[in-house]
């Protein structure tokens, strides 16, 4: 049996994947009904903004992300990760590709059934200055 923490790192990997993917019906099964996403300069919003905006985004560029897991802590049926996140979105049509950079704060909450879901995700990505 895996321990939390592996449990842990395996959603973070899926939902990198997932978001290179532009598979937001992977996403939605990793996240809480309440989950609650924070980004710069927006109001918190919830998981069916987060799906319109995901959809949104998905339509008009393509999107790269990579994601360092610098720190995974388990407390209980809690946990978070803090990760450096890097983001190149490239839109569809043309244009230029847009570096974006910066750190991720994820909280979990352990399941009834034991799975681990994203319940509250904040990042302060902002683009990278040539």
């Amino acid at each position: 049996m895996a321990s939390d923490e592996q449990e842990i790192r395996a959603v973070h990997s899926i939902w990198i994947e997932a978001v290179n993917a532009g598979d937001l019906a992977r996403l939605l099964t990793l996240v809480a009904e309440d989950v609650v996403f924070l980004t710069p300069g927006q109001a918190p919003f919830d998981r069916e903004r987060f799906s319109s905006n995901f959809t949104a985004a998905h339509e008009q560029m393509r999107i790269c992300c990579t994601s360092e897991l610098e720190e995974v802590v388990v407390v209980s049926e809690i946990a978070y990760t803090r990760s450096r996140d890097a983001l190149s979105v490239t839109p569809s049509a043309a244009g230029k590709t847009a570096q974006l950079a910066g750190h991720r704060l994820t909280v979990y909450r352990k399941q009834r059934d034991g799975r681990w879901l994203l319940s509250r995700d904040v990042h302060n990505l902002s683009a990278v200055e040539k």
